[in-house]
């Protein structure tokens, strides 16, 4: 049985309230807040979130250098829409000396180093400057990431704060669809889970649409490093 529209405001008042309440015990306890972002459809639902009930925190977009111009974009609209302080970081490695010993960029022979030169490490300035880390996984999304609870603690003394780890699929984007958000523009040609362009592929459309098949094809990787390295298990 679906919901009805009346249902689901009422959920995601319910949720709002909840997610209000924990930000307002951080703020009490004189707790400095920020967010990350990858600027994909899953990442809509949190940015709305952190306009309406903490629009002063700044969100943190690690530019790879990789990213599809579609993201950019997408990235660029949503701060004009939702009014959002977003602040861009980037590896102080230039991409020239971020090559393997035969001269390949490191995202074709060494992903993980490609991540952590270009994702984890450009963090570390971040961790040290505030004590909150809103973060939008989900369980739903990964085993790795279903083994979160609520809060987790980062590196550096940060709680990872992690406010939609029970949404579902449906939940994220029935949340768009009533609040009347857009989506990735890539996401109708088959990009389900988008991150840098490299590493990025088309999905089947029949598969969930929580399958991060689509990232690393063909290699034994499914995480960056944000939620395995950055995250104190």
């Amino acid at each position: 049985m679906f919901a009805s529209k009346e249902e689901l405001i009422k959920l995601f008042e319910e949720k709002l309230e909840m997610i209000q309440a924990d930000l307002e015990s951080y703020k009490k306890a004189d707790k400095k807040l920020f967010s990350t972002s990858s600027f994909q459809t899953n990442s809509v639902p949190l940015l709305h979130i952190i306009s309406v009930l903490a629009p002063d925190t700044p969100v943190y977009f690690l530019n790879t250098g990789y990213h599809f111009a579609e993201t950019l974009k997408f990235r660029d609209e949503l701060a004009e829409k939702l009014n959002l302080n977003i602040v861009s970081i980037s590896s102080s490695i230039p991409k020239y000396q971020q090559k393997d010993q035969d001269g390949r960029l490191m995202y074709s022979s060494n992903p993980d180093r490609c991540c952590h030169i270009n994702k984890i490490a450009p963090l570390d300035p971040i961790l040290a400057s505030f004590d909150v880390w809103i973060n939008g996984v989900r369980g739903a999304q990964s085993s790795v990431r279903a083994s979160f609870n609520k809060e987790e603690q980062a590196p550096m003394g940060v709680t990872r704060y992690h406010p939609m780890l029970d949404w579902n699929t449906k939940m994220v984007h029935d949340y768009i669809r009533i609040f009347e958000l857009p989506r990735h523009p890539l996401e109708g040609q088959g990009y389900l889970s988008i991150g840098c362009q490299p590493c990025t592929h088309k999905i089947d459309p029949n598969a969930l649409l929580d399958n991060r098949d689509g990232r690393w094809k063909g290699m034994n990787k499914t995480e960056c490093g944000l939620h395995t390295k950055l995250v104190k298990k």
